[in-house]
């Protein structure tokens, strides 16, 4: 099993996607294990049941929301409405940057989207009343970090698979978390700002009525993002079900606000069904390499291993995020989901945590997600810094991680909060 993560490795590392490489490495270790016959009957049931999973068709759905909602401009008017509300502070023009990012997170359920988009509408602003290069896009970089454990999300839907844990319940824990990191990202805002006046000046103070009409302007979108996790949390519909009424809401919106024509509306379907394509490639390779790692063995051999070292169960979940984030300084957060998960989830679910074992693998699905989010900021693989590089070539990728460093702190103490506090994470589904 050391020699297939090793083969693996070396594949991402000669740049081979990492659909391909799992699949390769798991379609053949698998064959040498067992036989080549079974792996390949592995492989066809794993593709057929793959393309038939009701579960998975919320990926394409929500996709094709974010993809309608970017269209409408609903990231301009979410960056709007927060600069009217805090502009007028000194590095309001980032913390609104960081709260707009929040919202554009509910419905793109992407980190890099959400960076790209709020890169393009709030860095000309925050340029314009003089705020430090640095600082203005570490405070985008961060905030792009929330779309992918603000729901719905992604990568959450791809945890969910892999671990076969209820999607709609990792949906909704991912909600106090999400707002805890928007309120240490404001914080951390707030704290850089007071040490270092010159980061960010405060911009213009709008009038109330310019406020509340900005504020009423953003209802529209609160209101869909509220139905979706609404109608999740009541039980109202599946997750799958509230994908399809957010795509179709969104495309209502889209249409009303004439911001879609043929055009652009062939352009964000033929986008959709390129990402979902590259997602179920993805799914595919890493539930083939699932497999390699169940029939080698590899969860047991980890448990022996904790049982000889005498670590308490608190002690092997600090481990295993501290090995996250010496990953996420090598690898994107989509590799280290897919390579670790398969791995650790097995583990993590028979130690004593207090917990039952449905309970103990959402918690640590939030866990993992807030250690990916990092993975998102730290050098030399730091994909939203490198989003910002591609978007901002004025600006240094060594200016870029410096500015980051106020919101890099603030997320390592809230993987901390998460950690040894999983009520935070789990007060929510157990109301459902």
């Amino acid at each position: 099993m050391w020699t297939a993560f090793g083969v693996l490795f070396a594949l991402i590392f000669l740049r081979m996607p990492i659909g391909c490489a799992m699949l390769a490495v798991g379609l053949v270790g698998f064959a040498e294990l067992v036989s080549w016959r079974a792996a390949f009957a592995m492989l066809g049931t794993t593709v057929f049941e793959a393309a038939r999973s009701y579960t998975l068709s919320v990926l394409p759905l929500f996709i094709v929301m974010g993809n309608l909602l970017t269209r409408a401009g609903v990231s301009r008017e979410l960056f709007g409405a927060a600069y009217a509300v805090l502009g007028h502070r000194r590095g309001g023009l980032a913390m609104a940057t960081i709260l707009a990012a929040g919202g554009f997170s509910a419905v793109s359920g992407s980190s890099l989207a959400t960076a790209a988009t709020m890169a393009k509408v709030a860095m000309p602003e925050m340029r314009r009343y003089g705020y430090a290069p640095g600082f203005a896009a570490g405070a985008v970089a961060a905030g792009g970090t929330l779309g992918i454990l603000i729901p719905p999300s992604v990568i959450m839907v791809i945890y969910g698979l892999l671990t076969q844990s209820d999607i709609g319940k990792l949906f909704i824990a991912g909600i106090l978390p999400g707002l805890l990191g928007i309120a240490m990202y404001v914080g951390a805002a707030a704290v850089a700002t007071a040490i270092s006046r010159s980061l960010g000046p405060p911009g213009e103070r709008h009038p109330l009525k310019e406020r509340l009409r900005a504020l009423r302007g953003v209802a529209p979108t609160l209101g869909l993002f509220a139905v979706i996790l609404g109608g999740i949390y009541l039980g109202v519909f599946t997750p799958t079900e509230a994908a399809g009424i957010g795509a179709m809401v969104a495309l209502g919106m889209a249409l009303a606000r004439r911001a879609l024509r043929a055009r652009e509306l062939l352009e964000a379907l033929v986008e959709s069904g390129r990402t979902t394509a590259m997602l179920f490639t993805v799914i595919i390779g890493a539930l083939v390499f699932g497999n390699l790692v169940n029939v080698a063995g590899f969860p047991d051999l980890l448990r022996e291993i904790v049982e000889r070292s005498g670590l308490g169960p608190w002690s092997v979940v600090t481990v295993i995020a501290a090995i996250y984030l010496v990953l996420g300084c090598a690898l994107e957060s989509l590799s280290m989901i897919l390579l670790t998960v398969p791995v650790f989830y097995p583990l993590v679910q028979v130690l004593e945590f207090g917990l039952d074992p449905d309970s103990v693998l959402i918690w640590f699905g939030i866990v993992v997600v807030v250690a990916t989010e990092i993975s998102l900021l730290t050098p030399p693989v730091g994909m939203n810094v490198f989003v910002l590089r591609g978007l901002l070539p004025d600006v240094s990728l060594r200016t870029i991680y410096r500015g980051v460093t106020p919101f890099w702190l603030a997320d390592i103490l809230r993987l901390g909060v998460i950690l040894y506090i999983p009520s935070l994470s789990l007060a929510l589904p157990r109301l459902m």
